[in-house]
């Protein structure tokens, strides 16, 4: 059985992934789970360097910067998708 198209699937404008919309409530979620324990982690690096004799620092150091990395990028996606979550709510309530 052949689906009758409709006009917009033949024409494409190629603006799609400007207005391409992503899972607002998941990238949440995932955010509000995984910053506490990126944050936790790099704590608990960092505290595990402050310890460690010279020849193990690294052993230490590197995931302690790697943790603090995803703490800081976690962290901001929070900030832009809490933004964009009250951006759209205003935008239904007018």
């Amino acid at each position: 059985m052949n689906r009758p198209r409709n006009d917009q699937d033949e024409r494409r404008s190629g603006r799609e992934p400007r207005h391409a919309r992503s899972a607002l409530g998941l990238r949440l979620a995932l955010s509000v789970i995984f910053t506490p324990l990126f944050a936790a982690a790099a704590l608990g690096f960092a505290w595990a360097a402050a310890d460690a004799s010279d020849e193990h620092l690294a052993r230490y150091t590197v995931p302690a910067v790697a943790f603090g990395v995803l703490t800081v990028i976690s962290l901001v996606d929070l900030v832009v998708v809490t933004h964009r979550w009250r951006t759209a709510r205003r935008r239904r309530v007018r």
